[in-house]
């Protein structure tokens, strides 16, 4: 084990960038996850380790996890650098999955959770957290806007973003596969024709279809829709949270 106090060492300054750069995140095929629980759930789910950071007199042994560059960092050093990745025990650098949406696994009973061009990583986070925690059996990212790897992302889903297959393609290419599988499509969307969420029976496979709390879906998922549905809401407020959403209808399918 290595002992690194300094902030200009090679190996922080690479971690440093992993952490704030998607664009090195995507060229190193690397990411960065933070705490045990997190890095224990990545590395059950087949993620492998390629550098571990410890606090200073951390014993390593707590986690079950085998890396051939471990690093012990001093507690200042330490710090600075949990303040950026919110980590207080462990940080580590793992290698990234590829999430081609042909690896999908589908079935007669497949349920799957289609977000199109989300942005804000708290809120992706959140809905892997609830899909995985639902029982689902993939979420699909159409037209992605934002690194799946994106710390906040990880840090939000709870590890969920390790524990549930994920697949990002254009929106195109979704509905080619959707079709090609023959998913029933139920879309959220607030339109004359959206029916009430309790009034549909949702018929498996199903793709459940929400866009972005902003511009909402776009007219090609309407138009291959089954069931336009929505969440009533009192006025004066006439949205949810995306990621509030989804849950609802989510843990509402289950059921179905």
């Amino acid at each position: 084990m290595k002992y690194i106090s300094s902030a200009q060492n090679p190996m922080i300054k690479k971690l440093n960038l992993l952490i704030s750069k998607s664009r090195v995140r995507k060229k190193e095929n690397r990411f960065v996850v933070s705490g045990e629980r997190e890095l224990t759930r990545a590395v059950e789910m087949g993620y492998k380790v390629d550098t571990l950071f410890y606090r200073v007199d951390y014993d390593e042994k707590i986690i079950r996890v085998h890396s051939d560059s471990v690093y012990e960092l001093s507690s200042a050093l330490f710090d600075r650098l949990s303040k950026q990745s919110g980590s207080e025990e462990v940080i580590a650098i793992l290698e990234t999955k590829s999430h081609h949406i042909k690896d999908i696994t589908v079935d007669n009973d497949c349920r799957v959770l289609v977000v199109e061009a989300p942005e804000k990583p708290g809120n992706i986070g959140a809905l892997l957290r609830t899909a995985a925690a639902a029982g689902w059996d993939a979420v699909i990212i159409a037209n992605p806007k934002t690194d799946l790897y994106h710390p906040q992302i990880i840090r939000n889903s709870m590890g969920g973003v390790f524990c549930i297959p994920i697949a990002s393609a254009s929106s195109e290419e979704v509905i080619s596969f959707l079709e090609v599988n023959a998913f029933n499509i139920s879309a959220a969307a607030l339109n004359n024709e959206a029916k009430h969420f309790k009034r549909v029976k949702y018929q498996r496979p199903l793709a459940l279809v929400f866009g972005t709390e902003d511009k909402g879906l776009s007219q090609k998922w309407l138009k291959k829709a089954k069931h336009i549905v929505q969440i009533p809401v009192k006025f004066p407020i006439d949205s949810l949270n995306l990621s509030v959403s989804a849950g609802i209808l989510m843990y509402h399918c289950v059921d179905e």
